[in-house]
């Protein structure tokens, strides 16, 4: 990849800093760089192909919810799509559906992981919706075989309520040290995981951000990522 500033090649492990813009990831070879890219971004953004980040969103596929965590889901959704991030769910009811429905509500592009085969085998045999989705992505693996999917598909993970499937995706994230958001206030096993972090005592390079309000966290996850995060090499890497 190339700093869209002064068009050097940057190597993804070496890069000074970085930064999100339209929802892509810019990488620079230096802090200088980046600022004269942060004060006027549409002089540069167009002058380097950018991956587009992406959001995974975790949570409850019950349909038992309040209408405020609902509304809290849908707004998540909304603040991913403004910020021209891609957001990864898993295609299932509940708490990732509505937030893929904000998402789509803003004109979002919307993944659903599907523990399915088809189509056909995902409405029917896991009575999932599919008119949410941009793209629905057939693993086959299941419910539990797919969590590994979303985790490594998504760049940041959101837990939003949830029970023991999302308690395993969580688990899944903070081993392979993502960046953690977490919706207070949004039940499930959200109340909880302060307490079995530290429980778990192991430093896997997880970072967690706790916040109630949706849009205020994913400002905050955006920002830790283009400050700290993506310096954070992949738990496979080789050592360099």
């Amino acid at each position: 990849m190339k700093d869209p500033v002064c068009s050097i090649s940057v190597d993804l492990r070496e890069a000074a800093a970085m930064s999100i813009y339209q929802g892509r990831a810019y990488y620079f070879c230096s802090t200088k760089c980046k600022e004269e890219f942060v004060v006027e971004p549409e002089k540069y953004y167009g002058n380097v192909r950018a991956e587009r980040l992406s959001v995974g969103v975790m949570g409850s596929a019950g349909t038992e919810k309040k209408q405020e965590t609902s509304e809290v889901a849908y707004i998540l959704g909304r603040a991913i799509a403004e910020r021209g991030l891609i957001l990864i769910t898993g295609a299932c009811p509940g708490m990732p559906y509505e937030s893929a429905l904000g998402a789509r509500s803003e004109g979002g592009l919307s993944v659903g992981i599907s523990p399915a085969l088809s189509l056909d085998e995902h409405i029917y045999k896991y009575h999932s919706p599919s008119d949410a989705f941009d793209v629905i992505i057939y693993t086959g693996s299941g419910l539990m075989g797919r969590e590994v999917t979303n985790i490594r598909s998504s760049d940041i993970v959101i837990i939003a309520g949830g029970r023991s499937g999302t308690l395993g995706e969580f688990s899944i994230a903070y081993d392979e040290g993502k960046l953690i958001g977490v919706i207070q206030g949004s039940g499930g096993i959200t109340a909880t995981l302060p307490d079995i972090v530290d429980s778990i005592d192991k430093d896997t390079g997880a970072r967690l951000i706790y916040e109630r309000n949706p849009k205020v966290l994913i400002d905050k996850l955006i920002s830790t990522y283009e400050e700290k995060h993506f310096k954070r090499p992949s738990c496979f890497c080789s050592e360099h």
